[in-house]
C-alpha cells in the first residue's frame, strides 16, 4: 500500500481508481524537492500496483498546481553549480517520463492556476478534465527559462498542434477553460459539477475496461510517435496479435454471444 508522505493518496478498491491530491493549498499547490521526488517514486509504482486500474491526480483548494515553489525551489537553484542545476532539472523531466511509462490511465482533474511545472505534469496526463476556473500557462519565458521545459515541447505539439504550442510556449501566457478545450488541450470542462467526481467517474470506466489493451495503447502512443509509418504498422500488429492471446479478447466475444456487459480483468 503506497502511503506517502508529500501529497494525499487513496485508493478506491471497488473500482481500482487511484486519487493523487497534490496538499499545499496555501501555496497553490507548488511543488518542492520533495514532493518532484515522491510523485516520481509513486507513479513508478503505481505502473504495477496491485489493485490500482487507472489514477486521478488533482490539487486540494483553489489550483491544481502553480509549478516550482519560488522560495523552496527556485530561490535554492541560485546556490547551486551546473551539475547541480541539471541534477535538477533532469529530477523534473523523470516525473514526466513516470507519469508517461505508467500504463495505467492517468487523468487531470484540473481547477484554478495550472502553470509553470503543473501545466507540463497536466499535459503529461492521458486525459485533462478540467472545471471553469481552470486557466493554464506554460510560464516559463515569463522568468527567462526556455518554453521547453519537462517535455513540454515534444509534448504539447502532439496535442494542440505546432502553431498552438509554438504560441503557448513563446508568449507563456495564461489561457482559460474554454480556450484549452477549444484547442483540444482540455479534454471536457465541467460546468457546475465537481471535477474530481467528474474525473473519477471517467477514470472508473476506464478502470472497468481491459486492462492490457489500455496499456499497450498508452506504450504506442508514446512509441510510435517517433516511427515512420512502416515500422509503426509493424508494432502495431504485433501489439495487437499479442492482445488477440488475451483472455479479454475472449472474454468480449462471450459477452457479446450472450448479450451481456463484458467483465473484464
Amino acid at each position: 500500500m503506497l502511503e506517502p508522505k508529500s501529497f494525499l493518496y487513496v485508493l478506491d478498491e471497488a473500482t481500482g481508481v487511484a486519487t493523487i491530491t497534490l496538499n499545499r493549498p496555501d501555496r497553490l499547490n507548488a511543488l518542492t524537492f520533495d514532493v518532484y521526488e515522491e510523485l516520481t517514486e509513486t507513479f513508478q509504482r503505481l505502473d504495477e500496483e496491485p489493485g490500482v486500474r487507472a489514477v486521478v491526480i488533482t490539487g486540494a483548494g483553489r489550483a491544481f498546481c502553480s509549478g516550482g515553489d519560488v522560495e523552496d525551489i527556485i530561490g535554492a537553484l541560485f546556490d547551486r553549480d551546473d551539475e547541480g542545476l541539471l541534477e535538477f532539472t533532469r529530477l523534473t523531466c523523470d516525473l514526466i517520463q513516470a507519469i508517461r511509462r505508467c500504463r495505467r490511465p492517468v487523468i487531470a482533474a484540473l481547477n484554478g492556476a495550472v502553470a509553470g511545472a503543473g501545466a507540463v505534469i497536466a499535459t503529461a496526463c492521458d486525459v485533462r478534465i478540467a472545471d471553469e476556473s481552470a486557466k493554464i500557462a506554460f510560464l516559463f519565458t515569463k522568468v527567462g527559462l526556455s518554453g521547453a521545459d519537462m517535455g513540454a515541447a515534444w509534448l504539447l505539439p502532439r496535442i494542440v498542434g505546432w502553431g498552438r504550442a509554438t504560441e503557448l510556449l513563446m508568449t507563456g501566457d495564461f489561457i482559460d477553460a474554454q480556450e484549452a478545450y477549444r484547442i483540444g488541450l482540455y479534454n471536457q470542462v465541467t460546468a457546475g459539477a465537481d471535477v474530481v467526481s467528474v474525473a473519477q467517474a471517467f477514470a472508473t470506466r476506464l478502470a472497468a475496461g481491459p486492462s492490457k489493451a489500455l496499456a499497450v495503447t498508452k506504450t504506442a502512443l508514446n512509441g510510435e510517435a517517433s516511427m515512420d509509418l512502416e515500422a509503426a504498422l509493424e508494432a502495431e500488429a504485433r501489439a495487437q496479435a499479442d492482445c488477440m492471446r488475451d483472455p479479454n479478447f475472449k472474454e468480449a466475444y462471450a459477452a457479446f454471444r450472450e448479450k451481456r456487459e463484458p467483465r473484464f480483468t
